[in-house]
């Protein structure tokens, strides 16, 4: 088994929690722990021959992962980068992505995680605010750059044997406080930030995910390792959070091989006996209301993590029904990319005994609520090991002078801890597992001609949790088709308003001049919820 910093990996992952002060502030923190993520790559020399990561008809082993990202880093190397260079990676799920993610950290590089879905625009201000080093982008994703950026070799070698010489300083080991990834996730402003997250961060992550699920290394053995479905974008911190629990444990990685199809995701799970599955509601929904659910042998199935979206009860009881003959476990959590990923868990009874709960916090995590009323919840507050470094060139943080993040959620928790969310002052749109900042449409819409004012916000939807409304002023004539198309050129395409309200009249305004989206919100779910029958 492969040796982090001159001790046996399996030494190095304790169970005892100390308070240690990082940055001036107390947070707790195991007291033996990893350092450096390159040094989990090396637990890939236990799994050997085991298929690691599928995808169509490509397979890479953990021995052949080894190789790929061994002949990159030395790659890497020889173009000239070295410790703490950025790398921006953008590319949709593939054995290539993975590959040239852990190339770039065993070369010392940092890897920006950029969003595939990104429009030229929001692509463009990502690169002028980082200035990366290097650009690694698959052919799909590259069509979105601009045309005077250079970009790098996409293409890794997977082979059976064989490899290049690694380069020695691939050995030389990050400090735990350095930059690991930078993660991009949607501000209330509008543009996308980047959440830069140290070594500690992401292992502190693990750690914690890894103590609960009994799956430290020094617990777990050759037989170790499930098959789990992957269909979320590996650029999200859920994305990083599962790359780097697979090489520890020794598990499969099974992606579909494009879009998610719900036809697919059934023939993946029956043919590679899925064990786990981390998916959001809409998705989950897609595969139960397929006609293949029930012919499909899903047996292997048995545990399904759900996030990204409102999981309600109503939800649960449609699983539990769509899957006859098995009970899965369905755990929930709670987590923010700032927070570097989740923050609370909920386990499969958890979520039967006490649906809507968000579970309690994991073992490392102080949740505390600001200023609840009588009446009304209060701000969730995470104090963790696992946040961030901060917003890369921005002042501007979240987290308040004695290391709480404040998150912009509402909500209480009970006598046993358990944390309840009850709304989110952000007013953040949840598209499907997809944030979708308001800020972000509307400034979109001011730069289109004839547009004189909007309000942009969620509406409820049957199968993505909520989908983006606008309420648009305009003038000269422009149609709803109008401000789609011309916004398809500026946004993601998951963020492109699919309800409309086109005006001629001011929008009503609050006594302070602003306007009422509040208002306007609620007639509109209003108006929704007595067309469709659904509740607002």
């Amino acid at each position: 088994m492969g040796e982090q910093h001159g001790v046996p990996a399996s030494e190095v992952w304790g169970k005892e929690i100390g308070t240690e002060e990082i940055r001036g502030i107390p947070f707790r923190t195991y007291t033996e722990r990893p350092r450096d993520i390159a040094g989990v790559l090396a637990f890939a020399d236990r799994w050997g021959d085991r298929p690691h990561i599928v995808q169509g008809d490509t397979v890479v082993t953990f021995a052949g992962l080894r190789r790929a990202v061994d002949a990159k880093a030395v790659q890497l190397r020889a173009r000239g980068l070295g410790q703490g260079d950025r790398v921006l990676l953008l590319g949709f799920n593939s054995p290539e992505w993975i590959i040239n993610f852990w190339a770039c950290v065993s070369a010392k590089a940092v890897p920006v995680l950029g969003n595939a879905w990104w429009g030229p625009a929001e692509l463009a201000d990502s690169i002028a605010l980082l200035k990366p080093s290097l650009v690694l982008a698959d052919s799909r994703a590259a069509r979105s750059l601009p045309d005077d950026i250079t970009v790098g070799p996409w293409a890794c070698e997977i082979s059976d044997g064989g490899g290049t010489e690694p380069d020695p300083r691939l050995a030389d080991a990050h400090d735990e406080d350095d930059p690991a990834a930078f993660v991009f996730t949607s501000g209330t402003s509008g543009k996308p930030k980047a959440v830069v997250l140290s070594h500690r961060s992401l292992l502190a992550g693990l750690h914690m995910l890894l103590h609960i699920t009994r799956r430290l290394p020094q617990q777990v053995d050759e037989a170790t390792g499930d098959a789990g479905l992957h269909t979320g974008p590996m650029f999200h911190i859920g994305g990083i959070q599962t790359l780097i629990r697979a090489v520890t444990v020794g598990d499969t990685l099974v992606m579909p091989a494009g879009k998610f199809d719900p036809a697919e995701a059934l023939r993946l799970i029956e043919q590679w006996r899925v064990v786990r599955w981390s998916a959001v509601p809409t998705m989950v929904s897609r595969v139960l209301e397929h006609p293949e659910v029930h012919r499909r042998d899903l047996t292997s199935l048995r545990s399904l993590t759900v996030g990204g979206a409102p999981v309600h009860s109503e939800f649960l009881a449609q699983l539990r029904a769509g899957l006859p003959g098995i009970e899965p476990r369905v755990a929930t959590g709670y987590g923010l990319t700032e927070n570097g990923g989740q923050a609370t868990a909920a386990s499969g009874k958890d979520t039967t005994e006490r649906p809507g709960s968000s579970g309690r916090p994991l073992p490392c995590v102080e949740l505390k609520i600001l200023d609840p009323t009588e009446h009304q919840d209060g701000e969730i507050l995470i104090r963790c090991a696992t946040q961030m470094i901060g917003y890369f060139g921005v002042d501007d943080s979240p987290i308040d002078d004695g290391g709480w993040l404040h998150t912009g959620d509402l909500g209480h928790l009970d006598e046993e801890n358990y944390l309840w969310i009850t709304g989110r002052a952000k007013d953040m749109i949840i598209r499907g597992g997809e944030n979708i900042a308001p800020a972000a449409v509307e400034e979109a819409l001011a730069g289109i001609g004839g547009v004189v004012e909007s309000a942009v916000f969620g509406v409820p939807h049957p199968d993505l949790g909520e989908e983006v409304m606008a309420v648009v002023v305009v003038e000269n004539g422009v149609t709803a088709n109008d401000l789609a198309r011309e916004l398809r050129s500026r946004l993601a395409s998951f963020a492109v308003p699919t309800r409309w309200r086109i005006e001629q009249e001011p929008l009503r305004t609050t006594h302070s001049g602003k306007i009422d989206k509040k208002e306007l919100a609620t007639e509109a779910r209003s108006e929704l919820a007595a067309t469709t029958g659904d509740a607002a």
